[in-house]
């Protein structure tokens, strides 16, 4: 791999030196304490401090392959004249942390960005993947701006049942509500139980996690190929070796990330993100991630973007195939090189001078996985952004994941002030639900939930399932797995539990969904609004104390990314005195 032509960093230049180097007392402890770990003196002084942060877990089937990893990195560190140390970090586990991860997101972002700037660090390798993990990792590394490399932890291999190749997230919904509608039973879900995930690493549709490496890959902070090789293949632990080698010569020669994360950079982020169908998570995460390198990213980008970029990713759950056949039919190299008039080719990324060199000879194997420009799986963008009275700061829609006919739909709303409410009460036939009803879901939003749990995919009633109804229209201030699919609308802002207009909506409203128009809105006077919005009342707070009540404090809307508005906004942080 080629790189820029730069000034190289002497060893009394790095950042290091100021705990190893001077002839203080300070520096003579630190000295010391490193022989109590066990290490001799030309095994660190004068090299590059690589930390390697790691979100591996017992508890995080998507990461749990990851200490290996940690290792492979080591490897590729130490080769290149480095020294690497690993800080074990908060795991986001999609899976099993409740309420939501969304919820510690940012958490992770603080700890990224408070352990690297408070210790010995020259540079800095990533190791995540699950959800929320990127953009956290990301984010605290962006605020602290060290040359940085990210490893994703890669997809887990297909799930299998009989003779179907399953998709994670996406098949489990299908056959839940086929198991609703009595077309399956126990046994028949037992064996799914054991299929469906079969493998370390992350869901293996163009769910939230795939969506987000993918986009890691894009702003240039991985190496080529990095985000679709398969958690177990041997190689993702070369990439993992590959990215040890690559971050020493980083800080070498000094490329930053602040160097990397452009505002060109983060548009070529989003069309790619719009250009796999990806996971309408990754429209919070980037607009967070953004922010954190000082770009503004909004919702208006990503509908600008989407109205320019196709869809070429026949990827579940809007298309056919999953990770494994993308990354066998030529990964993001190959999926990029089919999008070259869109992206700006001449930034740099970790790996190249510029993302054209990065992209040169990279070409695509399959054509159904990744589809030709004159035969897109759609002609724009997967998702698309709403605007009206339901959604004055914005909406979003997976419309490429939406049954075709609901994309522009008024039906009568049925509301649901919870989600617990909602789980209790959705097959109760005295509500009167259709086919035609819009489901409304509240109190779901960033602080609502709280953390905005994946909530959108509102179940459909059972005795609609079993007359073969599988989607319906469905909005909410809470977000849904990037592996869900349906007509549901999205990240409503302001939420209702700070008194957006979703909390005045009332059973019976005609609700307007017209995906083609970009409009959500509830049919519904402005001064019938104001008379409800006069009897409306805010709640409580959901914490009284705990990170519960800082995150209460300092959250800010989905249209603006969620992050906290202490660690969102400019200013400058001393770099510690190390003597």
């Amino acid at each position: 791999m080629s790189a820029p032509e730069r000034r190289r960093k002497r060893p009394e230049e790095l950042r290091s030196h100021q705990w190893y180097g001077t002839e203080g007392l300070r520096s003579f402890s630190h000295r010391a304490r490193t022989r109590q770990l066990g290490y001799l003196p030309e095994e660190h002084l004068g090299k590059p401090v690589i930390a390697i942060l790691n979100t591996w877990s017992d508890i995080n089937p998507c990461h749990v392959h990851l200490r290996d990893r940690a290792q492979a990195v080591k490897r590729g560190v130490w080769q290149a004249g480095g020294f690497p140390l690993e800080f074990p970090v908060s795991t986001l586990s999609e899976t099993f942390q409740k309420p939501t991860p969304m919820l510690y997101r940012n958490l992770l972002a603080m700890e990224t960005e408070e352990l690297c700037r408070s210790y010995p660090v020259d540079g800095v390798v990533l190791l995540g993947g699950c959800d929320k993990s990127t953009p956290a990792l990301l984010m605290g590394a962006a605020t602290v701006d060290l040359p940085t490399v990210f490893v994703p932890a890669g997809p887990m291999l297909p799930g299998h049942w009989r003779d179907e190749v399953l998709g994670s997230g996406t098949d489990m919904w299908k056959y839940w509500d086929d198991k609703r509608a009595g077309l399956i039973g126990d046994c028949e879900m037992s064996e799914l139980e054991r299929g469906l995930a079969r493998s370390p690493g992350h869901c293996m549709t163009m769910g939230t996690a795939s969506t987000l490496t993918a986009a890691a890959e894009a702003l240039g902070v991985t190496v080529p190929g990095a985000s679709s090789i398969p958690a177990v293949d041997s190689g993702h632990d070369r990439m993992a070796a590959a990215s040890g080698l690559r971050v020493v010569e980083l800080v070498r020669q000094d490329l930053r990330l602040s160097e990397i994360l452009t505002r060109e950079a983060y548009e070529d982020a989003v069309a790619t993100v719009l250009a796999l169908g990806g996971s309408t998570n990754a429209v919070i995460h980037l607009i967070a991630m953004a922010g954190r390198s000082g770009v503004r990213l909004t919702l208006d980008d990503f509908d600008r973007i989407a109205r320019t970029v196709p869809v070429l990713a026949d990827l579940r759950p809007g298309g056919r195939y999953l990770m494994e056949d993308f990354h066998f039919a030529g990964g993001l190299p190959g999926f990029l090189s089919r999008l070259t008039d869109i992206l700006h080719l001449d930034r740099p990324t970790v790996a190249h001078r510029t993302l054209r060199e990065q992209l040169d000879g990279a070409g695509v194997h399959n054509s159904e996985v990744i589809r030709e420009r004159d035969n897109p799986l759609a002609e724009e963008g997967g998702v698309a952004v709403l605007r009206g009275n339901l959604c004055p700061d914005g909406a979003v829609i997976k419309h490429i994941a939406a049954e075709p006919r609901l994309l522009r739909h008024t039906g009568p709303a049925v509301v649901f002030d919870d989600y617990k409410t909602m789980q209790a009460t959705i097959n109760d036939p005295g509500l009167g639900i259709t086919e035609d009803s819009v489901l409304v879901l509240r109190n779901a939003g960033p602080l609502g939930g709280p953390g905005m749990p994946e909530y959108g995919m509102l179940p459909i009633p059972e005795h609609l399932l079993k007359r073969g109804v599988r989607d319906m229209v469905r909005i909410s201030d809470a977000r849904m797995s990037g592996t869900s699919y349906g007509a549901c609308v999205l990240h409503i802002a302001p939420e209702s539990y700070v008194g957006g207009p979703l909390a005045l909506v009332r059973d019976g409203d005609p609700v307007t969904l017209d995906v083609a128009a970009r409009v959500l809105r509830m049919e519904v006077d402005d001064a019938e609004l104001e008379r409800r919005r006069a009897l409306w009342s805010a709640p409580p707070p959901r914490y009284e104390r705990g990170y519960g009540a800082l995150y209460q404090e300092q959250m800010t809307q989905a249209d603006t990314g969620c992050d906290f508005r202490f660690l969102a906004r400019p200013g400058a942080v001393p770099e510690p005195y190390a003597g």
